[in-house]
């Protein structure tokens, strides 16, 4: 969604964003990292919420519930570093510069089916957030062909006043500081991975990459399912 030039919404439609295929590399058959849960706030308790929102809504309606999570992950021309082979005793170069200019990458998946919607945009607030979940609306069906209980944290875009949620999706925040309990946090990794030791002159070569890559991300299903799908998250039964 695109307020300047950097957006990917100038040259394709903002619901889809994406990657090329030969820059996956992350194995298909990985499977998500559980989270670490022995602190003070337990999955448990997310797990019980979710599941009990997600029964007061198949009350209400004869269409199917499904669990969803968003989150977004921040890029930049600063570089993104990760380790590499070296032939030993040399250290290995890589180009950089560090430059504070920034691209937001916000990321809708439903971990038990592996079913993304991404949005790419040069900012992020409350206002441009709303725009998006309409967006996702849109995309999803929700309200018409689908209720959708989204998974989220308490950013300040993300919550009440003055934030609109459209008809057919209902919010359910994270605790504070639980960002291991977020399952589109995993997305990032494999978002990353065409960027990652690779050095951008400007917004739009790097808005240009993320877009491929995320295009790509949504095909693979089964990848997104694997990095996402927590054991203890809910499983949604669909109405008979």
């Amino acid at each position: 969604m695109d307020r300047g030039p950097a957006g990917a919404g100038a040259r394709a439609p903002a619901a889809w964003l994406g990657g090329a295929e030969e820059d996956r590399l992350v194995d298909p058959g990985a499977a998500a990292a559980e989270p670490e849960v022995s602190g003070r706030r337990p999955a448990g308790g997310v797990q019980k919420k979710l599941g009990e929102v997600v029964a007061e809504e198949r009350e209400k309606t004869d269409l199917p519930v499904e669990l969803w999570a968003t989150d977004e992950h921040r890029l930049g021309l600063k570089p993104v570093r990760r380790r590499v082979w070296a032939p030993k005793g040399e250290r290995p170069v890589a180009l950089g510069h560090r430059r504070f200019e920034w691209l937001y990458v916000t990321a809708f998946v439903a971990p038990e089916t592996g079913e993304t919607v991404w949005y790419l945009s040069d900012g992020i607030d409350k206002r441009l957030f709303e725009m998006m979940l309409a967006g996702f609306a849109r995309e999803t069906g929700a309200g018409r062909d689908r209720i959708i209980v989204l998974l989220l944290d308490g950013a300040g875009w993300h919550t009440k006043p003055n934030l609109t949620v459209p008809d057919g999706i209902r919010l359910v925040y994270l605790p504070p500081y639980t960002p291991e309990l977020q399952p589109a946090e995993h997305l990032w990794p494999l978002v990353d991975e065409p960027v990652a030791n690779r050095h951008f002159e400007t917004l739009r070569d790097l808005d240009a990459v993320l877009a491929d890559r995320c295009r790509t991300l949504r095909h693979h299903r089964d990848l997104i399912a694997a990095n996402t799908g927590f054991h203890w998250w809910p499983k949604t039964v669909s109405p008979k």
